[in-house]
């Protein structure tokens, strides 16, 4: 079980998987108001920054469960790094449909909403692991500004404008599943600098060490034309933040 190659590639020097920074991903840890002790269950760990860095700042405990062997490696080393390794574990696996035998303080999937089949689906999974009075965390793309054209919503790397939903719409989708917004920190465009052009460098100095692999080509093709492709849409056009949700009712 493993992601696809190229993202192992493209994205190997990234601590972060999104485009949240390291002190934006901070902020978010401090506007949660997380207590020590407090148990996380991040579902699409990556290489496992967030837990890591929020036991080293406010000494809570966590799992993390990623479907890339690197990221998972990284983040057990990152985890030691930090000396937290006692505090956060990490699992190599799928994390579509999994539910925590002990329940989360904080129950998150932050950038991978595809395990849950979209942002309702994943919401209703990451419920099925939250303890009462928990917060889920949701990470979604939305329009900064609506594509004109259907065209332009593919250049995003969307395949259709109503992939995503203008940030005041995607708030309002919240509560129809029965959720408050209690928080959110959103990325700008220097966090999609920072995610994106990050992997220029990474993927130029792979073709030069590995000139005759397989995906070679590919990579070629995507260094090429990610520059231009990435400052003339996504970064025009494509949001993304994180959501703080609680469940109605409680």
């Amino acid at each position: 079980m493993d992601i696809p190659r190229i993202f192992n590639i493209t994205e190997s020097a990234h601590r972060i998987h999104n485009p949240i920074t390291p002190d934006k991903l901070a902020t978010l840890g401090a506007a949660l108001r997380l207590e020590r002790g407090a148990r996380v269950l991040d579902l699409g760990s990556g290489s496992g920054e967030m837990l890591c860095t929020w036991a080293r700042d406010h000494g809570i405990v966590g799992v993390g469960i990623d479907m890339s062997r690197l990221f998972t490696e990284q983040a057990k080393r990152r985890a030691e790094e930090l000396g937290v390794a006692d505090r956060v574990e990490f699992i190599h696996g799928d994390a579509a449909g999994y539910v925590s035998d002990e329940r989360a303080d904080v129950a998150a999937c932050v950038g991978a909403t595809w395990i849950g089949g979209g942002v309702a689906g994943t919401i209703e999974l990451l419920a099925r692991s939250l303890r009462t009075g928990g917060i889920i965390l949701v990470g979604e793309p939305y329009w900064r500004q609506l594509p004109p054209t259907e065209s332009v919503a593919k250049g995003c790397l969307a395949n259709a404008i109503a992939d995503f939903l203008m940030l005041p719409e995607l708030l309002a989708s919240f509560g129809r599943l029965g959720y408050d917004v209690v928080e959110m920190v959103l990325a700008d465009q220097d966090g999609w600098d920072r995610y994106e052009a990050a992997k220029w460098l990474t993927m130029r100095r792979w073709l030069e060490a590995n000139p005759d692999d397989e995906l070679a080509g590919e990579v070629r093709v995507q260094l090429s034309s990610e520059p231009e492709r990435y400052a003339a849409y996504t970064r025009e056009y494509l949001g993304w933040g994180v959501f703080a949700l609680m469940p109605r009712g409680e």
